[in-house]
This record gives C-alpha cells, sequence and structure tokens, in this order.
C-alpha cells in the first residue's frame, strides 16, 4: 500500500497536465534544415485524488503482478507520462516560431490506457455496477461480458451487477440488480441486443446517484450513445458535488458512428457488413427490373458513416445521400436528372441514404415539427419512404406509360440486432479491459477509447460535446463520388 509513492506519482501527473514540453529535438543533420515538434498539451482527466483527500484514500499492488496469466516486466505498467497524440500528421513547414496554448500547432494529448503500478480499490470491497442504456448496437452484449470477465479474472473483483432496462433500472422498484459473474455471461457475446435491457429516458440524477449510494457501489460503467454520455457527466458531477469513492466510466456505443475524438465506436463495423446484404439485394432486384431502382435507408442520424462505408465497400451503389451534404431533386444537376441518366445507361440504379439525410425537404405538420423520442431528439420522418413516393410522381410526368419500379429496403432493425462481428468482439474486449484499468487506477469520469489505433483515456465531458460528421471536402468523399459518378448537388 504504498501511498507515498502513488502521492508523487499523482503530483507527478499534475505538473504534466500542463505542458510536456517540446515532443522532439532539432535535427542535428547540418545538411538538412533544423525541425523542432510543437508542444504537447497533456488533456487531464479526473481522478479520485481530485476532489477526495489523498490521506482518505488507500492504494494497493495491483493484483496482476500476481495473476497467473501475466508476467509483468519493465513497461508493462502504463506511466503518467505515456501520452497518446490526437493528431499524428504534422506539417514540418509550421514548425518554426513560438508556440501558445491556443495556438493549433499545439498538440492535444490523452494519457495512454492500460494497467497502473498502484490501484485505488480494493478488489474484495468493489461493487461494480454495468448499465446499458438507449438503442441496440452490435457488441453490447460483448462488452458487458468483457467487463464481468475482466473484473473477475484481472483483477478478483466478485461483485458485479448488472442494472437493468436503463437508467431507470437504478431506482426501479420491480428490477433488482442481477448479480453477474463469468459462468452466467460466457455465451453472451454471441448474442445480438442486450441480455440487461435497454430503455430511452429514465433519467432522474438524484434519484440514480441515491441508488448508488444505497447499494455501495463504488464503480459504476455506462454504455451508451451520446445522450447516455451527456447523463454520464451529470452523474459523474454529482457524486463529485457528494464527495463519494466511487468511479465512473463511460463506453461509447453508438452504430451511427457519431462520437467524436475516439476513432470509432463499437458496433460500426458489424453495421457496415450487414448494411452489405440490404445493398446487394436492392442491386438485385433493381437489375432484374424494367427501369428498377434499389433504394436503401441505412442509420445514420446526423452522420452518413454507415451509408458511405456501405457504398464504398459494395461498388453497386450509384447514388449516396447522407445528413452532411444538401442535395436537391428537381432541375439541372439534380437527383433525378442524374438517375434519368443512370437508367438511360444502365437500365437500372441503387441509391442509399442515411435517414437523417433531406429531413428539411420533407413537409412536416406543426405537431411533426415538435415531436420528440424518449430521448429528447426530434423525431425523424421517413426518408426512404419520402423519396420512393417522390420517384414514382417524377417517373409517372415525365416518362408516363413506362415501366418503372422503386424497392425500398429498410434494414435499421435487422442491423442493430444482431451479435457482433469478428473484429466488432476483439474491439469490445479492448474497451472493456481499458475501461477496467483506468478506473481501478483511480482515474472517473473519462471514457476509454482508440485515438489513432492506441488506447487513451479521455475526459467524459469532452467526449459528451463532441461530434463526428462527414468531412465532404477530403478525399474519402471524393472517392465516394469517384465510385458513384453523382453530382455534388452544387447549384450554379
Amino acid at each position: 500500500m504504498a501511498l507515498s509513492n502513488s502521492k508523487r506519482e499523482v503530483e507527478e501527473e499534475a505538473s504534466n497536465n500542463n505542458n510536456l514540453g517540446t515532443a522532439g529535438e532539432p535535427n542535428r543533420n547540418t545538411n538538412s534544415p533544423s525541425i523542432s515538434f510543437s508542444p504537447v498539451n497533456l488533456k487531464k482527466v479526473p481522478h479520485l485524488t481530485d476532489y477526495l483527500q489523498l490521506e482518505n484514500l488507500k492504494t494497493y499492488t495491483n493484483p496482476l503482478d500476481q495473476n497467473r496469466f501475466f508476467h509483468p516486466s519493465q513497461g508493462f505498467y502504463v506511466s503518467p507520462s505515456d501520452v497518446i497524440l490526437r493528431q499524428i500528421v504534422y506539417d514540418l513547414s509550421s514548425a518554426c516560431g513560438a508556440f501558445s496554448d491556443s495556438d493549433p500547432r499545439v498538440h492535444v494529448a490523452y494519457h495512454r490506457a492500460g494497467p497502473r503500478k498502484q490501484i485505488f480499490f480494493e478488489p474484495k470491497n468493489t461493487r461494480a455496477a454495468i448499465v446499458t442504456c438507449g438503442g441496440l448496437c452490435p457488441g453490447l452484449n460483448t462488452v458487458i461480458r468483457e467487463l464481468v470477465v475482466g473484473l473477475w479474472e484481472l483483477y478478483g473483483v466478485r461483485q458485479i451487477f448488472g442494472i437493468q432496462a436503463g437508467y431507470r433500472g437504478f431506482y426501479s422498484t420491480t428490477r433488482n440488480p442481477l448479480v453477474l459473474n463469468p459462468k452466467m455471461v460466457r455465451g453472451w457475446h454471441k448474442l445480438g441486443g442486450t441480455v440487461l435491457e435497454t430503455s430511452r429516458g429514465g433519467f432522474d440524477l438524484h434519484q440514480i446517484v441515491d441508488a448508488i449510494q444505497t447499494n455501495a457501489f463504488n464503480q459504476v460503467y455506462i454504455i451508451g450513445g451520446d445522450g447516455t454520455m451527456r447523463g454520464a457527466v451529470e452523474i459523474f458531477d454529482e457524486i463529485q458535488r457528494r464527495k463519494l469513492n466511487v468511479g465512473v466510466v463511460g463506453i461509447p456505443k453508438t452504430v451511427d458512428n457519431d462520437v467524436g475524438i475516439i476513432d470509432r465506436s463499437f458496433g460500426f463495423q458489424t453495421a457496415v457488413e450487414m448494411a452489405q446484404q440490404a445493398i446487394n439485394a436492392a442491386h438485385v432486384e433493381a437489375e432484374s427490373a424494367v427501369n428498377g431502382i434499389g433504394l436503401v435507408k441505412l442509420m445514420g442520424r446526423s452522420t452518413g458513416h454507415i451509408a458511405l462505408h456501405a457504398t464504398l465497400s459494395s461498388r453497386d451503389v450509384d447514388c449516396c445521400l447522407i445528413p452532411e451534404m444538401e442535395f436537391y431533386l428537381e432541375g439541372k444537376g439534380g437527383l433525378f436528372e442524374f438517375l434519368d441518366n443512370r437508367l438511360k445507361e444502365n437500365g437500372h440504379a441503387v441509391l442509399v441514404v442515411a435517414e437523417g439525410a433531406g429531413q428539411n425537404m420533407i413537409p412536416r405538420t406543426a405537431a411533426q415539427t415538435e415531436e420528440r423520442d424518449e430521448s429528447g431528439n426530434l423525431v425523424f420522418l421517413d426518408v426512404g419512404s419520402w423519396l420512393k413516393t417522390e420517384l414514382k410522381k417524377w417517373w409517372a410526368r415525365d416518362h408516363p406509360g413506362e415501366l418503372f419500379t422503386v424497392k425500398y429496403i429498410d434494414p435499421t432493425y435487422m442491423i442493430r440486432a444482431v451479435p457482433a462481428n469478428a473484429t466488432d468482439n476483439l474491439y469490445c474486449t479492448l474497451l472493456a479491459h481499458s475501461a477496467i484499468h483506468g478506473v481501478m487506477a483511480g482515474y472517473t469520469g473519462f471514457v476509454s477509447g482508440p485515438i489513432n489505433g492506441n488506447y487513451a483515456y479521455i475526459p467524459l465531458e469532452d467526449v459528451a460535446q463532441a461530434t463526428n460528421a462527414v468531412n465532404t471536402k477530403d478525399h474519402k468523399w471524393a472517392w465516394v463520388r469517384t465510385v458513384t459518378n453523382q453530382p455534388d448537388f452544387v447549384k450554379s
């Protein structure tokens, strides 16, 4: 229980949080220009010692030292000075000159994820709670399974509980926390959905934190999307206000891949893979009809990542419409003109549209303008059904008497309800273990996730506020247009 070592480490980390200094040395080769790298600004991750008295916190030697599956050696444990850079592309031409904290040349860095030499929770007294919130996503059960197995096998935690039916499960009078162990969750990774069940809404801050206190939970693992992460920020803030010795970690879940900062969210690759089946079916239907159009609506409320990656993977898509891109139907350069030409050339076309695309073009009643779901999000209208209707009206008007077919496929619930594929299953394991290592080390109010392929700890509030929109000015979107030959929908 090396308390003095822990204090020294915490103080060292605090001093490092301001600025890590220069990230490289000048080039000593006299035949080439002298180049130095810009300073690195380390983002502070909240820690229990930030609001609890250090002398009241005990530290313990990491039980991985005695774990028969591990043989910790030099470099096994992560130190406070190990960081992950958010941006790894560097313009050497901007390397000269002085730097300020607001200078875009100053690199943002995050603490590297992984086990620490000292931990702040005694495993035999640790009570961990796991909750899933919001919509379904491939990989939810894998994350739950790996949290349970990781806590049990890596750290020897024996009191692990599943909160049922989302945030409202914390204070429900009819659903008690479910006791979890490795034997119970052994095959959960093969199942779609979430065995713990989920729900939207039900967020009552004080009842939730009261329940955390009543049940003596001292670790809370929250799995959910952007709305869930915003709720997790409030829970963390309230726990700080009450000065509770409770670690809170968020594991971002969104099949749309709209969570910012991290490389991707779990379930996304499975969703892209499953979307191929819908696109293939649409292509067969369109190709088998006279003037056939296969129309596929994919998930993506605010971002079009699934539609974009599914289009690039398929190569059968003729046009991809996403929320980040405006489009129009009529006139020169519009969607109808493009599809008319494609039908003349090939006799068929495949159109992929993200659910959030074109929402401002769909007529809404006053009631529909105000309608919200349980999470407070605006209820979207079905852009696929609207497009199908508009396409039929256009063809009947401009090509009366000619054969025309639109086959509309909406695979949303099929995609989000499947088990994770192999890639996402592995990813879920790494996310879960990274989260466990961070909480055991005393970090709280953070998210674990990959940045440039390396796992890091990111302040929960940063992730809750960040977005991940498709950049329609980058090479990837240009690649989409190259594959589809679709117009840019910019009116001259």
